[in-house]
C-alpha cells in the first residue's frame, strides 16, 4: 500500500445493525504514532456484540479493528521502537499511565482506558490506520500472517489463565467453544492442566473443540452435563473457565466446580447475572474476572503460537475482502465460524 495515495477506505459500524464502507482522507501521523497498512484483522465477538447493540459499553458509531496484523508505512518525529517496513500487532488497550491501576501495574483495567478499534478514534479495518507506537508488537519473521492475527485473542485466555492460578496437574473445564474458549484451551494445555474438557450446544464447535484438542466434549444443553463432566474426571473441576457468561453458564460453572475450585469469567457479560452466593462462601470457591491483557500476555501468546501450540486452521474458518466486511459479520454471527479475518 502506498501512502502517496490521499483517501483510504474503512469499515464503520455507524449505527445498530448498520456497517458501510467509508473513503476519507489518510490521517495525520503524530509525532507518537506509527500509520500502518492493513495486512489481516479479526473480527471478534465484541464487535459483533456491538453491531447489534448488544454490548455493554460499546456503542455506535465506532471504527472496528483491533486483532490486526499490519505493516509500518510511517512513523512520527518521536518513534523510536518501530520503523518502516516492520510487520507489526497493536496491543489495543490504551492506558493513562497514571491512574491508581497503572501505577500498580495493571494497565488493562486503567480509570481512563481507550481502547483501539473498540470507540478510539481509529481502527484497524482500514487500508490504512493510525495508531500509537508504544502499543505495537512486532510480529516474528517466522510466523505467518494467520498465525499473527491470533496473538491478540490469545492474550486475553493467557491473561484469565494467569489469573486463575497454576494450572499443573489441574482439571479444568471449558465453557463455550468459540474463537475465545478454544484459546483457553491451547493456554490451560500450555500451562499443564491434566485433563481440558470444553461444552457447547453446536455440535460443530464440539467437533472444532476435538480437533484443538480437548480431552472430552460435552453438550451444554444436556441435563446430565455436570455429573457427566464429573464422571469424567472423577472428581469436580478445579478450575473453570465461562467464555459465555449468560446465567446458564454461570450455574453450570458454580455446580461443576468444586470446594476450594475457581471459576473465571471470561466472556463479557451481555446482562447481569446471579451467584450462588451461600454455596460461594460455604464451599470457599473463588470467582475471578478476567479483562484482556498486559504486555506480558501478548509475549506469551507470541511464544505459544511459536511453539506450535494453536493450530490456524482450526482457528481461522473465514476470510473476505475489505470490501465485503459486512459479510465477514454476518457470518461471524451465524455461529458457524470460529474466526473470521478480513484482508484487504
Amino acid at each position: 500500500m502506498s501512502i502517496s495515495e490521499s483517501t483510504r477506505r474503512r469499515v464503520k459500524v455507524s449505527d445498530v445493525d448498520t456497517l458501510e464502507i467509508v473513503v476519507e482522507p489518510v490521517p495525520e501521523v503524530l509525532e507518537d504514532e506509527a500509520l500502518v497498512s492493513l495486512l489481516v484483522s479479526g473480527v471478534c465477538g465484541s464487535d459483533t456484540h456491538a453491531l447489534r447493540g448488544h454490548h455493554p459499553v460499546m456503542k455506535p458509531p465506532y471504527y472496528p479493528g483491533h486483532e490486526v496484523v499490519g505493516i509500518v508505512e510511517a512513523v512520527g518525529s518521536a518513534v523510536t521502537n518501530v520503523k518502516v517496513g516492520d510487520r507489526v500487532t497493536p496491543e489495543p488497550t490504551l492506558p493513562c499511565g497514571e491512574c491508581k491501576m497503572c501505577r500498580t501495574g495493571r494497565e488493562n483495567i486503567c480509570d481512563n482506558l481507550g481502547f483501539f478499534g473498540c470507540g478510539f478514534r481509529e481502527g484497524g479495518m482500514a487500508d490504512l490506520f493510525t495508531v500509537p507506537a508504544d502499543r505495537l508488537h512486532i510480529v516474528p519473521a517466522g510466523m505467518t500472517d494467520k498465525q499473527a492475527a491470533i496473538i491478540e485473542p490469545l492474550a486475553t485466555p493467557v491473561h484469565a489463565v494467569r489469573l486463575a492460578g497454576d494450572l499443573t496437574g489441574k482439571t479444568v473445564a471449558v465453557l463455550g467453544g468459540g474463537t475465545i474458549g478454544l484459546l483457553v484451551l491451547a493456554a490451560a494445555k500450555y500451562h499443564g492442566a491434566r485433563a481440558v474438557v470444553m461444552t457447547d450446544m453446536l455440535e460443530q464447535k464440539r467437533e472444532h473443540a476435538l480437533k484443538a484438542g480437548a480431552d472430552a466434549v460435552f453438550d451444554a444443553a444436556s441435563p446430565t452435563l455436570v455429573a457427566d463432566i464429573h464422571e469424567f474426571f472423577s472428581e469436580t473441576a478445579d478450575v473453570v473457565f465461562d467464555c459465555v457468561s449468560i446465567q446458564p453458564t454461570i450455574d453450570s460453572a458454580f455446580a461443576l466446580t468444586g470446594k476450594g475450585g475457581t471459576v473465571v469469567v471470561v466472556g463479557v457479560p451481555q446482562r447481569p447475572v446471579t451467584v450462588p452466593l451461600p454455596a460461594m462462601q460455604d464451599m470457599q470457591v473463588k470467582l475471578q474476572g478476567a479483562a484482556t491483557y498486559l504486555a506480558e500476555d501478548y509475549a506469551e501468546a507470541i511464544e505459544i503460537i511459536a511453539a506450535g501450540g494453536v493450530d490456524e486452521d482450526i482457528i481461522i474458518t473465514n476470510t473476505f475482502p475489505l470490501e465485503r466486511a459486512a459479510d465477514a459479520f454476518t457470518a461471524s454471527l451465524t455461529g458457524l465460524e470460529v474466526k473470521v479475518l478480513v484482508t484487504p
